[in-house]
């Protein structure tokens, strides 16, 4: 079977532009680059990948099409753009340009932000409206605080492709699975909505045992259906709490749980469509 990691990261400090990494665990400050994750990938079985953005910058985007060069499994970038600047069409098109085919998406930091209404501001209806009308995705990074904006902004432009990062950043052993079910219910109400099935064992609080990842994934294959789950490893986020291969086949035995014979859709079809990725799962 095709398995396709839908939400991978490079990342090199040295650049400058990873302001996030100066608070992060020390573990995550190293450089992680494609000769650090090709031998794993390789064993786990993962034929290709979608390479994210992990700094807040257009040259960092720039940065990730020379990295997809030197490994032959991204199919595809997920980058950043200034959504707010007056010339953002000209910039979005000139992305596209430089990435030659990768560019499938775009995703501002907008957890990192300190307005959590930032992302239905009418300030950035040209940068959706741009988006759209490229034919490229939108990667909602957000937390609860977020959900609220996303929710506005899907409501005034439903035909929006957009992937909801790491389900919507739960925090798993520590608050109510209540409040996040219900703006999940909401969400995914919206058929162009997408979701991540990753990022979840480093929402796990404290010593809290992965098994308390069940209900929230047995909640997003109620929501969302097999169709609309798109499986994602988080490297090297993931190394806090597993190896990647962990990931990998603790997410296949909780589709296999709540969605039997969905495997193909969950780790690679729906990445495939959602992404329109240059990539045959039927071979």
């Amino acid at each position: 079977m095709i398995i396709v990691d839908a939400h991978q990261h490079y990342w090199q400090p040295s650049r400058g532009d990873y302001g996030w990494l100066a608070d992060a665990p020390e573990a995550l400050r190293a450089a992680f680059l494609p000769a650090d994750l090709q031998a794993q990938r390789k064993a786990a079985g993962v034929t290709a990948s979608v390479l994210v953005q992990a700094a807040p910058t257009e040259p960092e985007t720039r940065y990730l099409f020379e990295l997809a060069q030197q490994d032959a499994g991204v199919v595809g970038v997920i980058g950043w753009v200034d959504m707010e600047a007056v010339d953002v069409e000209a910039r979005i098109d000139a992305l596209i340009r430089d990435g030659n085919g990768l560019l499938c998406g775009l995703r501002p930091m907008a957890q990192d932000l300190a307005d959590p209404d930032w992302l239905a501001s009418p300030a950035l209806d040209r940068a959706f409206d741009c988006i759209q009308a490229r034919g490229l995705a939108f990667d909602a990074l957000v937390g609860m605080p977020q959900l609220p904006a996303l929710l506005r902004r899907l409501q005034r432009q439903p035909a929006l492709r957009v992937v909801l990062d790491h389900a919507g950043k739960p925090s798993i052993g520590e608050a109510p699975i209540a409040l996040w079910a219900n703006w999940i219910d909401q969400l995914s109400a919206h058929p162009q909505l997408y979701c991540k099935l990753s990022g979840l064992l480093t929402q796990l609080s404290g010593t809290t045992h992965e098994e308390a990842i069940a209900p929230y994934a047995q909640h997003l294959f109620a929501s969302f259906g097999s169709t609309r789950l798109i499986w994602g490893s988080d490297w090297p986020v993931l190394t806090l709490r597993a190896s990647f291969e962990h990931w990998l086949r603790l997410a296949q035995t909780y589709t296999e749980r709540y969605a039997p014979g969905t495997q193909a859709d969950v780790f690679a079809a729906n990445a495939v469509r959602c992404y329109a990725l240059k990539l045959d799962t039927h071979s």
